[in-house]
């Protein structure tokens, strides 16, 4: 059995149509809120069921490795997450006929 306690993932929360989006790269999930806060605690609570929810199914090792996780063995099996090297705001050019 694998036990996932205790871990330290990006998420990024931002603000879209008066809703607060909480969106987290490296398990590839997404939840929102009113505000910063709501957003916050449906994400805390949507990791517990999508953890819960890899457990039922007996899929969490190829889902955290599907999404770049390293499974790092030293006294207990742990895992880590893909490193986030930064989030950045780019200028992007596109050509559009309109």
């Amino acid at each position: 059995m694998i036990q996932v306690t205790g871990m330290n993932i990006p998420v990024t929360f931002i603000e879209e149509n008066k809703k607060v989006t909480a969106h987290c790269p490296v398990l590839d999930i997404a939840t929102c809120g009113d505000d910063l806060n709501e957003a916050k605690r449906n994400f805390k609570e949507l990791v517990k069921l999508f953890f819960e929810e890899l457990c039922r199914m007996g899929t969490i090792e190829d889902v955290l490795l599907e999404n770049g996780w390293k499974k790092v063995r030293r006294k207990h099996t742990k895992w880590e997450p893909p490193r986030v090297l930064g989030s950045f705001t780019e200028e992007i050019k596109v050509l559009c006929p309109v």
